[in-house]
């Protein structure tokens, strides 16, 4: 019980057989404390250190044991003010804290926050899920690198850990890719909802509905990004992901059996982007896909709608129903 006081227990026990036998000298504690007489004299160097035995006035060369009542009293109360003064220092510290975190917080809600480089990303990214209190909403279009999915895992489980809803939309063709899969079914299991679609309009991270994160450059996520609170903003963000998570289809669930006459959602997405004028390029990449497997998925509609030329497969599609 005396460590927390900075005894050791040999000293401790030393102490209190000098104060039950006033009379024991060095041979005499150390047969009853089990130790050698080296080790007993070490044990009272440290007593002595902490004035808690004093040369006898009676025996001269012996030493006599301070009453506790004095000597552990004047260390507890050393240790009680050495306390306090820590206490008062955690109190100043958590106070220039909390101003710091305050001066931040209005400085983004007044100004936004321009944030440069993945580090600056990251780390907007642990504060926003350290303080979020009930959901945690993402959009993932485009492929995923495995660094950045590894880099997220740490904050997702915290959030999961602690009960968040968080519900997350990929691209329908990150399900051929290993990690982002194996990433989504991790989600799953830690309680997480995933969806996929074909195309995802907006990058983004939206937490309790109060704050967000979208990326500067929408085809390359990894030059910035942008801290938002602004209602407006938040409103058409969770909009644009509102309206596609309705229309995605949940991760591990069957997807509808596709007729040999009809369209997959990819597919129809595919046809509606070449009609609108994009190239095979521009469409594969809001698609997530390569442009040889849009010349794949292209070949492949023709051939069922016995078209000619992708102009005259469009044509077809439209007069099925099928866009």
């Amino acid at each position: 019980m005396l460590e927390a006081l900075g005894l050791t227990a040999a000293a401790a026990a030393v102490y209190q057989a000098m104060l039950d036998h006033p009379e024991y000298g060095v041979d005499d504690l150390a047969t009853h404390c089990a130790l050698s007489p080296g080790q007993v004299h070490d044990q009272l160097d440290e007593l002595g250190r902490l004035t808690l035995i004093r040369v006898s006035a009676e025996q001269p060369g012996r030493m006599r044991a301070v009453s506790p009542e004095i000597g552990l009293a004047d260390i507890l109360a050393d240790q009680e003010a050495e306390l306090a003064a820590r206490q008062a220092q955690l109190a100043a510290s958590r106070a220039a804290v909390t101003r710091m975190v305050a001066e931040r917080a209005e400085h983004r809600t007044t100004h936004g926050e321009r944030l440069l480089g993945m580090d600056a990303i990251h780390s907007c990214l642990e504060r926003m899920g350290r303080s979020a209190t009930t959901e945690v909403l993402s959009s993932q279009p485009g492929n995923q690198r495995p660094e950045d999915l590894a880099a997220s895992r740490l904050a997702d489980n915290e959030a999961l850990a602690r009960g968040l809803t968080m519900r997350t939309l990929y691209q329908d063709s990150t399900r051929n890719q290993p990690h982002v899969a194996n990433y989504a079914h991790w989600l799953l299991s830690r309680g997480g909802e995933v969806r996929t679609a074909p195309t995802i309009p907006q990058r983004m991270v939206v937490v309790d509905r109060a704050q967000a994160l979208v990326p500067i450059d929408p085809a390359d996520n990894r030059k910035g990004a942008l801290y938002v609170t602004e209602p407006g903003i938040l409103a058409a963000l969770l909009d644009f992901f509102e309206r596609t998570w309705a229309t995605a289809v949940v991760l591990g669930a069957a997807r509808p059996e596709e007729s040999r006459s009809s369209l997959t959602p990819t597919e129809r997405e595919l046809l509606r982007l070449l009609s609108s004028g994009l190239t095979d390029d521009a469409a594969g990449q809001r698609l997530g896909i390569s442009s040889r497997t849009v010349g794949r998925h292209m070949s492949s509609i023709m051939e069922r709608l016995g078209a000619g030329s992708r102009f005259e497969a469009g044509i077809k599609a439209a007069q099925n129903g099928w866009l």
